[in-house]
C-alpha cells in the first residue's frame, strides 16, 4: 500500500517554472514505477511522464518533451516533476501515480496505476 501526496502546484506566467513533488509513504518505494498525469475539466487524465523503479528509464509525452523532467529519490521516497517553459495549455490538475510492475519499467496508461494522489493545481497564464 502506498499513500501519495502531491505538492508544489501554483500559478505562473507563460515561460515560468514549477517543481511538483510527490511524497510516498508505505513500503518498498523502490519497487514502484511512478508517473505524472494531468487532467483538465471535461477531459480524461493524460499521461505526462513516467519513471521506472530504478529511475534509469523515463518516458515523456511529446507535448512536454524537453520542458519537463521526472526524477526520483528512493532514499527520500520522493518523485519530482520539474516543469520549465510552461505554457497556458499546461494548466491542469497534476496527479502522481504509482504501480508495481514485474520489471524495471513503467506503464503509460492510467488504468495500469494502482495508487493515486489527490492532485495539485497548476495554472499558467499568458
Amino acid at each position: 500500500q502506498l499513500n501519495l501526496v502531491e505538492s508544489g502546484g501554483g500559478a505562473v506566467h507563460t515561460g515560468g517554472a514549477l517543481r511538483l513533488s510527490c511524497a510516498a509513504s508505505g513500503r518498498a518505494f523502490d519497487t514502484y514505477a511512478f508517473a505524472w498525469f494531468r487532467r483538465t475539466p471535461g477531459n480524461e487524465r493524460e499521461f505526462v511522464a513516467a519513471t521506472s523503479w530504478s529511475g534509469s528509464k523515463t518516458h515523456y509525452a511529446e507535448f512536454v518533451e524537453g520542458r519537463f523532467t521526472i526524477s526520483r529519490d528512493n532514499a527520500k521516497n520522493m518523485v519530482i516533476l520539474h516543469m520549465n517553459n510552461l505554457k497556458p495549455e499546461d494548466t491542469a490538475i497534476y496527479y502522481c501515480a504509482a504501480s508495481n510492475p514485474p520489471g524495471d519499467y513503467y506503464w503509460l496508461d492510467a488504468p495500469d496505476y494502482d495508487y493515486w494522489g489527490q492532485g495539485t493545481q497548476v495554472t499558467v497564464s499568458s
